[in-house]
């Protein structure tokens, strides 16, 4: 299935030599024809001297944050095919072909792990499920899917992906960045369950659920805003619209009534924010046009490059 295609693993890293010689080899033995890297992120215990020892090409990575990572990976690395996965022995590596399967058949772009239906009891901190759920529903409504875990770490995805999807993330927000960089550019997302287990004993999370949730959302929240246009403004037009009406039916009230507008600063605010409405709106419109066309330029540059 894939003797005519090169796989490369990639596998970002920071302090993760506790786990990252068992992952090495679990990944040589499930896919023996693959090139496995592990890209150091400033670790500073012995990660890339085991990884080095159990035959992994380590690559180090200077700036810190796992964006940074993907965006060298997806940079210095050339393969056909390519599997993500993070170093902390969480993902069982017999699931790779599971993954790679419709991408190297040309049916999916990228496969996505998805972690949600089976863990251990420890696998997740508290409010990470609650976060992830949050997230997934606000990109099933922006975008209109019904993926079901967006913030996995195990992915398998080809060159489309590689030469569509800028990286400018710098933490753990990186899959959102791909998930929503992906559905933008219409590349076709697959789903496929794996069981996600609980970080062994000596590894410990760089996740930090607050700092890294607020990182997420507000990425979303910028990435909404610029890929639908339309859609974020066209909300923010509605909500003035709404309260344009509210403010405005007293002094409509008034009016009609005696003649008199003694409610003048609701007036004036409804005025206000009818004025704001339509020039979200119009604003959205542009953006959206605007938008259309750099999508059509990003589109032939693209396919110049195959």
């Amino acid at each position: 299935m894939s003797d005519s295609k090169t796989i490369a693993v990639l596998i970002p890293c920071h302090n993760e030599a506790a786990t990252i010689g068992k992952v090495v080899d679990d990944f040589r033995k499930a896919l023996p024809e693959a090139r496995i890297y592990v890209f150091d992120n400033c670790s500073t215990d012995q990660t890339a001297q085991i990884a080095a020892d159990h035959g992994a090409t380590v690559i180090f990575e200077p700036r810190q944050g796992k964006g940074f990572v993907v965006d060298a990976m997806l940079s210095r690395v050339d393969a056909d095919v390519y599997i993500m996965v993070d170093g902390d022995d969480t993902y069982p590596a017999d699931h790779a072909r599971k993954l790679l399967a419709p991408v190297l058949a040309g049916k999916a772009d990228m496969v996505i792990g998805t972690r949600l239906a089976e863990h251990g009891d420890k696998s997740f901190r508290p409010l990470h499920v609650l976060g992830n759920r949050l997230i997934r529903s606000l990109i099933n409504t922006i975008f209109g899917v019904k993926l079901t875990d967006i913030l996995s770490g195990y992915r398998a995805f080809n060159r489309n992906v590689v030469h569509r999807v800028p990286i400018v993330s710098g933490g753990f927000e990186v899959e959102t960045e791909l998930t929503i960089h992906s559905l933008y550019y219409r590349l076709k997302l697959l789903e496929t369950p794996v069981p996600y287990g609980v970080r062994p004993s000596g590894s410990e999370s760089k996740l930090h659920t607050f700092r890294d949730g607020a990182r997420v959302l507000w990425k979303l929240f910028n990435l909404a805003r610029a890929f639908k246009p339309l859609t974020f403004f066209g909300i923010v037009s509605l909500l003035l619209f709404v309260l344009g009406v509210l403010a405005g039916i007293p002094p409509i009230t008034d009016y009609a009534t005696t003649g008199k507008v003694p409610h003048f600063p609701l007036a004036i605010l409804a005025t206000g924010l009818m004025i704001l409405s339509a020039g979200s709106a119009f604003l959205g419109i542009i953006l959206h046009a605007m938008n259309w066309r750099f999508k059509e330029l990003h589109n032939v540059l693209v396919r110049d490059k195959r």
